[in-house]
């Protein structure tokens, strides 16, 4: 492996914890229409996927005779009041990482499905858009993960070989955007089971600590980023 200059970050269930946040919306939105989804359903079809497609994956599996458009807009404004309003959590041990390799001289970048809005409420609330230099959102892009598009624009922003970037996700369209862009990627997941889909990741981790500690013995071992 090149000598690494950029860490690249997933937001949702990679840095914050939000997955349940996510689900618990999904379900005060659809109590209007009698449906309830159940968590271990979210987890396996539609976590890590871009809000519109789930959109359009719930209005078909449940024959909700709704516009999807305006099905969309309604929705994302919950999440928008949520995390203006609510505390979301960062994942374990994330931000000892971020900070870490903040202050070694790394870029860092979050490149995420979630839109604009969203991102700088999250950001707002805890405080870490000091740490990054690039945020690509789902607003910047044409098409979202798994796509590419995203992370080669954040490489392009950053002004880097894809050699010298490493991403860390936690879901199967993260992965697979990463692979597709051609970029090293660490997939951090916490739930053993979920290993097994994320095995077209470069390396598995629970958690940031012990993707940190890999890190330091046998990637970046005698560099300095810069």
């Amino acid at each position: 492996m090149n000598k690494i200059k950029a860490l690249l970050f997933d937001l949702d269930g990679t840095l914050i914890d939000s997955e349940k946040f996510h689900f618990n919306c999904w379900n005060d939105f659809l109590v209007q229409y009698d449906v309830q989804l159940d968590f271990k359903d979210w987890l396996t079809n539609y976590a890590g996927i871009p809000l519109p497609q789930n959109a359009k994956t719930i209005l078909t599996r449940y024959k909700l005779n709704e516009d999807l458009d305006s099905f969309i807009e309604r929705r994302e404004q919950i999440t928008l009041e949520g995390f203006k309003t609510k505390d979301i959590e960062l994942m374990p041990f994330a931000l000892d990482f971020v900070d870490y390799f903040y202050h070694k001289g790394f870029a860092l970048a979050v490149v995420t499905a979630s839109p604009r809005a969203d991102v700088e409420a999250v950001f707002e609330k805890n405080g870490m858009a000091k740490y990054f230099s690039v945020f690509i959102t789902r607003t910047d892009v044409i098409k979202s993960k798994p796509d590419p598009e995203s992370y080669n624009l954040c490489v392009e922003k950053l002004g880097l070989a894809k050699e010298e970037c490493l991403v860390f996700e936690d879901t199967l369209n993260g992965v697979k955007a990463a692979v597709a862009a051609g970029i090293t990627c660490y997939a951090i997941q916490n739930n053993i089971r979920a290993h097994l889909k994320l095995k077209a990741a470069d390396q598995l981790f629970l958690n940031f600590s012990h993707a940190k500690n890999y890190m330091l013995e046998n990637v970046l071992a005698g560099q300095t980023p810069r």
